[in-house]
């Protein structure tokens, strides 16, 4: 055991000379990128828009089991550079389950270095299909600091390999684009009504306490009669113009997109579907797609688990992004009407995550008997080192487009629309996974699935906490 913690020694030696002067050449890439840009800001709106393949190859661990082919469709990192309106800023979704902790700041960092920004200007956001990788470097180094290869462990989501060898490729991709921006004259805003893909997870009794979770798959006839419950039935649409040729289209829906799962084929699920429906509806426009606070909120209600419920879900999305479509209103903008700001605010970690880390402090048998648990102690460790999550915010006109870290439940994104009716105001959550779930003050005391020791690494105070970064970036 003493030579393989020795060897495990070694290796983060070697890692962290090699990821130093990979940060040494990045910062000179980045200074020169800066100037770059800083000849660029006098011609006005550029958008450069990327889009790869982020499939891992079979063999590779999905969220849940490890990868056994390939799907017709495979998985998307697509996204949008705008430049012009300070420094640039990055808007990317990825079809992977999560990223967090450590990952995601790795993520931001090599996007940042890239474009000639600051990851504070980069908002990377997931889908979280389920049949698809997750990457979380911290909870990576939690396992290997245990002397525990992330790698052999069953399951073995934590080891970044493939997470890595994406992320360098998407690096380059971004790069790349820049080199073919084009002008944005007009952004255009719409939305509509998407019918029966949405529905509340949580049923409660007559206590007031959650008496069944509705999963994204509900089996019980009796369960799937239950009410909609609580959603944002909406889908919003953003969109950038060049005169009158559509530029990037980005569209926002909150729900789990989960129709049927667990076939060890990466593949993106109905809304990666709807996506490309509409790719093909409007070919010269990249369609970027994100989930919005969909943490409490599945397609349970209408999905029976039937494999065919992934086109009947995908054609309802897709025509919701259709009638979004149709209901665009353009109008004219200019880098005078663009902002970026973000508010840094410290979660509250969840008090079961204290015993865990004395219990490890004992023995390291519980992360190997759940490797899960190495993400919970990432993202304890990084609130007691006073690290922040960013919650930003990209003003377009009167356009608002919120990026949330976490499996945010819908009553956020209600909250934030109701803060400023006079606005459009949408969200891309799933940004940061490291904390899980994160409910409202009053879910913790309903109880329920997402706010369980399982699932949630936040206290109920978060909810005050997000609130309040919310309504202060709402304001300006």
């Amino acid at each position: 055991m003493k030579d393989i913690n020795l060897n495990f020694a070694v290796l983060l030696v070697v890692f962290s000379l090699i990821f130093h002067q990979i940060t040494i050449v990045e910062g000179k890439d980045n200074a020169e990128s800066r100037e770059e840009f800083q000849e660029r800001q006098e011609e006005g709106l550029l958008l450069s828009t990327f889009d790869i393949d982020v499939t891992p190859p079979v063999g590779s661990p999905l969220a849940y089991d490890v990868s056994i082919n390939k799907w017709d469709l495979g998985l998307r990192a697509k996204g949008i550079v705008l430049q012009g309106a300070g420094l640039p800023i990055v808007l990317c979704s990825i079809d992977w389950l999560a990223i967090g902790n450590e990952g995601m700041d790795e993520f931001r960092r090599a996007l940042a270095a890239a474009v000639g920004s600051t990851p504070e200007r980069i908002s990377v956001n997931v889908l979280h299909q389920h049949d698809a990788p997750r990457f979380d470097a911290g909870a990576e180094q939690i396992l290997l600091e245990a002397g525990i290869d992330p790698a052999l462990i069953n399951p073995t989501y934590y080891d970044g390999t493939f997470p890595r060898e994406a992320l360098r490729r998407l690096t380059v991709a971004v790069k790349s684009a820049l080199s073919a921006p084009q002008p944005v004259t007009h952004l255009g805003i719409g939305k509509a009504i998407v019918d029966r893909v949405a529905s509340n997870r949580n049923i409660y009794g007559h206590d007031g306490k959650v008496r069944v979770t509705r999963m994204s798959t509900t089996k019980d006839p009796d369960i799937r009669a239950e009410p909609e419950g609580l959603i944002d039935p909406e889908l919003s649409l953003i969109s950038f113009w060049n005169e009158n040729n559509p530029v990037a289209i980005l569209s926002y829906y909150a729900t789990h997109p989960q129709s049927y799962y667990r076939t060890g084929i990466p593949n993106p699920d109905f809304v990666g579907v709807a996506r490309f429906f509409r790719q093909l509806a409007v070919p010269d426009a990249l369609h970027v797609h994100f989930n919005g606070a969909g943490g409490n909120i599945a397609a349970g209600k209408y999905n029976d688990g039937s494999h065919e419920n992934r086109l009947v879900f995908a054609q309802r999305l897709a025509n919701g992004m259709e009638k979004a479509w149709e209901t665009t209103k353009k109008e004219p903008i200019t880098a005078a009407n663009i902002s970026w700001s973000v508010e840094k605010v410290a979660l509250p970690p969840a008090l079961y995550l204290f015993k865990i880390q004395e219990e490890l402090k004992l023995s390291n048998e519980l992360l190997k008997k759940n490797s899960g648990i190495a993400r919970k102690m990432a993202w304890l460790r990084r609130t007691q080192a006073g690290k922040t999550i960013d919650i930003s915010c990209l003003s377009l006109n009167d356009a608002r487009i919120l990026h949330m870290p976490g499996e945010l439940f819908v009553e956020y994104q209600l909250a934030a629309k109701a803060a400023r009716p006079d606005l459009f105001v949408t969200m891309a959550a799933y940004g940061d996974l490291g904390m899980g779930y994160i409910g409202t003050t009053l879910a913790y005391e309903k109880g329920g699935y997402e706010v369980s020791e399982r699932a949630s690494n936040v206290a109920p105070e978060v909810e005050g906490v997000l609130m309040k970064a919310i309504n202060d970036l709402l304001k300006e």
